[in-house]
């Protein structure tokens, strides 16, 4: 199994609870085809670089899982049906990436 990184960008204009259903929604695919979730991050509302479909903001989140290479597909093809998600983008991580990763989630452990 690899390990991965998920982040997407959800339209501004949701609800909290539309927000945690989209959110519950995708960590349940992943669960469903096997992932072990690492971790999770509401990085919360963020100004884009650029508009996308007209929003200068955007709700974003971020996953990190470990999942049989398969999953993604499945899980990609969701984001793209899903008019709630503006952007998103998977990367296989790599040990340098889990490596700076997982002292990312330790720094963000100590700040909270």
């Amino acid at each position: 199994m690899n390990q991965y990184e998920t982040v997407f960008i959800l339209n501004p204009v949701l609800s909290e609870d539309q927000i945690k259903e989209t959110v519950k929604k995708y960590e349940d695919i992943l669960v469903s085809n096997g992932a072990k979730m690492i971790s999770k991050e509401d990085w919360g509302l963020k100004k884009l670089a650029y508009a996308i479909q007209h929003k200068k903001s955007g709700f974003y989140h971020l996953f990190e899982y470990q999942v049989p290479g398969e999953a993604i597909n499945a899980l990609e093809i969701e984001y793209r049906r899903d008019e709630r998600v503006m952007r998103y983008l998977t990367v296989r991580l790599d040990k340098h990436a889990i490596a700076w990763a997982e002292k990312r989630r330790n720094r963000n452990k100590q700040k909270a």
